[in-house]
Formats: C-alpha cells, structure tokens, sequence
C-alpha cells in the first residue's frame, strides 16, 4: 500500500491491532473523512509496532489492548511507548470497558480509551480531542481514576508490607489479577486447575485486607515500581 503524503492540517493516526483486517477497517472509515487524517494500518506484535511507531511518528496512535503476540500486549505498548522518546497520544481500543482496563491503560499513559461498538462519528471527536491534548474518557472512567488516587497513599501506608506478603505463586496470580485476567486465563497460563486458581485469589484478599478484583488492581498498581520491574525481570 502506497504512503500518503503530509497534509499541513490533517492529523496522523496509526491504528495498530491484533489482525491487520480490523486495523484496515477503521483505517479505511477514517480515510473516508475526507482530508481530517492521514492514516496508516498496521498489525504486527509489541517490537514491530514499536518500529512502526518510530517510523511515521503518527500524531495520535489507536492502540488494541491485544496485539499479534497475545492478550494484553497493546497494553505493555504503551509503557514502551512512554519510555521512548516518540511524541504520539495513545488511544486504547477496547470491545467492552472494564475497570481493570482503564486502571491499566490509564496508568500506562493512554490518552484515552475508545469502545470499538461506538460510532466513527465519536471516534472522530475522540481522536481529534487528544490531538489537541485533552484526555478523552467518560465520567464513570474519570471517578474510577478519582478513587484511585484517593485510595493509593492510605493503601501505601497501610499495607506496609506490599506484595512481599504473598508467596511466589500469589504474586503471580495477583499480578495475572490486576492485568485484568479471569481465573480461567490464569489457570491456562499457569498450569493450574481454575479452582486452584480461585483459592489463591481468595487467600491472597485475604493477606492483603483486599475484597474485590478492582482492589487489588488500584494496590498492584500503588506498589514500588521496583516491586514489579523485579517481577518483569523473573
């Protein structure tokens, strides 16, 4: 497929998925919007879109929270991506939006997170907001943020001890936990039976004082950062 050439005022967007049929799906919507984009479709694991990224240094970067190396990889994209020095606004594609979702994303540095189910019309708006530096999520996604940061000094303070309660295993499924993965998809990750997995998941609540999933999300991500470069480095 043939570059298109800079337009002064259009915007560059690069929309980067799992299969390269849904990146060309909403690459080809946007296209059709006359001249408000300059779009590139691109499918490829972490390390391609990386190299994809630094190669057209798109304004804005519509971002699946799955690439083509597995379940969660959009979401390790953009740590990658805040760390490097590309100046691109990250846009998290979502088929539905949950909680651990938006902690993660958020906390990752998206600029905004899209619902593949609404319309090009507010995808439009959602892309052209975070162009011009706005964050680009709903009131209910914003209170969620608001209570996370109500929640991370008191949870810094009182669980003094962090992730260092749990055993080797649990911190495996905590973190499998917080990543926004069911019991299900742990058990098939970690070799274990998915009643396994629940006990885990109900003893370590129980070590932390935790009680939901989304809790122990917003107390992973309160932890040291060295806490989970250690666990990244296992």
């Amino acid at each position: 497929m043939p570059e298109e050439t800079n337009r002064p005022d259009s915007i560059s967007v690069l929309v980067a998925e799992a299969n390269l049929l849904g990146s060309q799906l909403i690459s080809g919507a946007l296209k059709r919007c006359g001249n408000r984009f300059q779009v590139h479709s691109f499918s490829g694991n972490l390390s391609e879109t990386i190299q994809a990224l630094h190669r057209h240094s798109p304004d804005v970067a519509l971002i699946g929270t799955d690439l083509a190396d597995g379940p969660t990889t959009g979401l390790k994209l953009l740590q990658e991506l805040r760390a490097s020095k590309i100046r691109t606004a990250p846009i998290v594609l979502v088929d539905a939006v949950d909680d651990g979702t938006v902690l993660r994303a958020f906390h990752a540095g998206a600029r905004g997170i899209f619902c593949r189910r609404a319309p090009l019309r507010t995808l439009i708006k959602c892309i052209c907001r975070v162009n011009e530096g706005q964050v680009w999520a709903s009131t209910e996604q914003i209170d969620l943020l608001l209570q996370f940061i109500a929640n991370l000094e008191p949870r810094l303070v009182h669980k003094k001890g962090g992730l260092t309660l749990l055993s080797p295993r649990e911190q495996e499924v905590a973190y499998l936990v917080a990543e926004g993965s069911s019991n299900r998809d742990i058990a098939a990750k970690l070799k274990l039976r998915e009643h396994t997995v629940r006990n885990y998941v109900f003893h370590i609540f129980e070590k932390l004082g935790l009680s939901s999933r989304v809790e122990l999300a917003l107390y992973a991500l309160s932890q040291p950062a060295q806490a989970q470069d250690q666990r990244s480095s296992d």
